[in-house]
C-alpha cells in the first residue's frame, strides 16, 4: 500500500478535496437533491470546505435525510483500514488498543481490508430511549465474562458513532435526544475524542457529524443543548420547494414507478399546485409544514385509483384522469395538521383547494384555446356522466368525436406514442372540468358520478 502511494487523509479532507474537484468539473454534488441549488447547497458547500460539523434546520418532509445520505458520494469509493478492526482504523495512524498492538507486532505486514464509502455512513434516530452506550459505547460484561479484567480498554463495546470513525455519522432529529445524552457529544465535536465509563481511554476520532431538526422541536419537544450548538460549526436552513417546476420534479422524481399507471404530466401540474395551495392555506397550521411527502402520496394514490379502474373496467392500458383525484382528499387529509379553528371542515378544505389547483392547471395549460367544439356539444341540451370506474372507451363513446383532440392535448404535453384511448379520455376530462370551474359547464355529483351539462 504504501509503494502505491497511497496518502492517509482525514474524512473532512477527503470530502474537500473531492467536492472541489467536482466543483471544478462541473458535475454533480448531490445527486437526486431538487429545489437546493440555489439556496441550500452553496452553504452546505461553504460548510463542507470550511470542515465544519453542521446542523439542517427544517420542517419535516425537507429532505434533510436524503440531503445528509447524499454527502457521503463525496468520499473516496475505497478506503484502507484494518482488517476486523471495529472502528475502521487507518493502517497508518491505527487508533484503538488491538491495533495498535498488531501494528507493533505485524509492521507493515498489518493486514489491510477495503471498505466502499456506503459502508461508511452511520444513522442514528434520536430518541428519548437513547442512550449513551447507544451513541459512545459501554462496557461488555461478555468480555468480562471470558476473563478480561474491568479496567481492559478492549472490554469496551463500542457505539454507534466509533463504529463509524472514518466517515459521516448523522443524528436525525436531535432535538428528541435527551440533554443528558447531548453531553456525550460534546468531546466527539470539540476535542474529537470518547470517553466510556470512566476508563482512560482516548480514542481520537476521525468524522463527520451532520445532525437535522426541526425548528419547533426547540420550543416544543426539547433543544439542543447551548453548548453542543456552539461545537457545530454551521447552521444551515432547508425549506420546501420554491416553485410549481421543482415540485413536479420532485414528484416525478420521488413517486412509486411501478404502480401500474401513468400519470398524465398535467395530473401532476395539479398536485404540485394542491401541494402549495396547502402549504400556503392559512387553514393548515404552518408550524407543522405540509411534507414532500404529501405530494408523492398524493400522485401515488390517483395512480392507484386509475389501477383499480383498469382492472374492474378491463382497460388495457390505466391513465390516471381528473376523477381520480377526488380520493386524494380522502386518503391524505391525516398528513396535514390543521389549525384548531378549523375542526371538521377538513375535507370540504382540501376539496376547496383541489378545485384551486385545477382551475390554476387548466388556466395554464388551456387559458385562451378556443374549446367551442367541445361546448357545442353540449348546445342543445346533451349531458355526459363520468365516473372512477367510467373507462376510458366508454367515456370517449358518450363524448364522441371532438374537433381539435390533438391540440388540447398536445397542449397538455401529452406528446408522440401518448395517443391511446386513455390519454384521450384523460385530456377531455380535464378539459370538461376546467369548463365547469370557468364556469362554461355546469357539473352534478352524485355517489362517485360526475355530470356534465350546460
Amino acid at each position: 500500500m504504501r509503494e502505491s502511494g497511497h496518502v492517509h487523509r482525514t474524512v473532512k479532507a477527503e470530502i474537500r478535496e473531492n467536492l472541489l474537484a467536482r466543483l471544478r468539473a462541473g458535475e454533480p454534488r448531490f445527486p437526486g437533491i431538487v429545489g437546493f441549488d440555489d439556496t441550500v447547497l452553496p452553504h452546505l458547500e461553504r460548510a463542507l470546505l470550511a470542515g465544519h460539523d453542521l446542523v439542517l434546520l427544517g420542517e419535516r418532509g425537507q429532505g434533510k435525510t436524503r440531503l445528509i445520505r447524499t454527502v457521503t458520494g463525496l468520499l473516496d469509493e475505497w478506503t484502507p483500514v484494518v482488517e476486523g478492526c471495529e472502528i475502521n482504523d487507518h493502517p497508518y495512524a491505527p487508533a484503538c488498543t488491538r491495533c495498535q498492538k498488531l501494528a507493533r507486532e505485524l509492521g507493515d505486514e498489518l493486514p489491510v481490508e477495503w471498505k466502499h464509502r456506503d459502508e461508511r455512513y452511520g444513522e442514528k434516530l434520536a430518541t428519548p430511549d437513547t442512550s449513551v452506550g447507544d451513541l459512545i459505547g459501554d462496557v461488555d460484561p461478555i468480555k468480562i465474562a471470558e476473563g478480561r479484567t474491568l479496567g481492559d480498554p478492549e472490554t469496551v463495546h463500542y457505539g454507534l458513532v466509533p463504529r463509524t470513525n472514518r466517515g459521516v455519522f448523522s443524528v436525525n432529529e436531535l432535538p428528541d435526544l435527551a440533554e443528558r445524552i447531548q453531553v456525550s457529544l460534546l468531546n466527539v465535536l470539540e476535542e474529537r475524542d470518547i470517553q466510556v465509563r470512566g476508563y482512560n481511554l482516548r480514542l481520537p476520532l476521525d468524522i463527520l457529524l451532520i445532525a437535522s431538526a426541526n425548528p419547533e422541536d426547540y420550543t416544543n419537544r426539547g433543544r439542543i443543548i447551548t453548548p453542543l450548538k456552539d461545537r457545530f460549526g454551521a447552521e444551515i436552513r432547508t425549506h420546501y420547494p420554491l416553485t410549481v417546476e421543482h415540485e413536479l420534479a420532485l414528484i416525478r422524481q420521488e413517486s412509486m414507478p411501478d404502480i401500474g399507471a401513468d400519470v398524465p404530466e398535467h395530473l401532476v401540474e395539479v398536485i404540485a399546485r394542491f401541494t402549495r395551495l396547502v402549504r400556503e392555506s392559512t387553514a393548515v397550521d404552518a408550524r407543522s409544514g405540509v411534507s414532500a411527502r404529501f405530494a408523492i402520496a398524493a400522485a401515488e394514490t390517483a395512480a392507484a385509483s386509475a389501477v383499480r379502474r383498469s382492472a374492474i373496467a378491463g382497460e388495457e392500458q390505466a391513465v390516471t384522469r381528473v376523477v381520480d383525484l377526488a380520493g386524494v382528499v380522502h386518503s391524505l387529509r391525516g398528513k396535514v395538521e390543521f389549525e384548531v379553528s378549523e375542526e371538521g371542515r377538513e375535507t370540504e378544505i382540501l376539496a376547496h383547494l383541489l378545485r384551486r389547483a385545477t382551475a390554476e392547471t387548466f388556466r395554464s395549460r388551456l387559458g385562451g384555446m378556443d374549446l367551442s367544439a367541445l361546448t357545442d356539444k353540449f348546445a342543445e341540451g346533451n349531458q355526459v356522466e363520468s365516473g372512477e370506474l367510467v373507462s376510458a372507451g366508454e367515456l370517449l363513446h358518450r363524448i364522441g368525436p371532438v374537433a381539435g383532440l390533438a391540440k388540447v392535448m398536445s397542449r397538455l404535453g401529452m406528446g408522440a406514442g401518448e395517443e391511446s384511448p386513455g390519454h384521450a379520455a384523460a385530456a377531455l376530462e380535464f378539459t370538461l372540468e376546467g369548463l365547469y370551474l370557468m364556469r362554461r359547464l355546469s357539473k352534478e355529483d352524485l355517489d362517485g358520478v360526475s355530470v356534465y351539462r350546460t
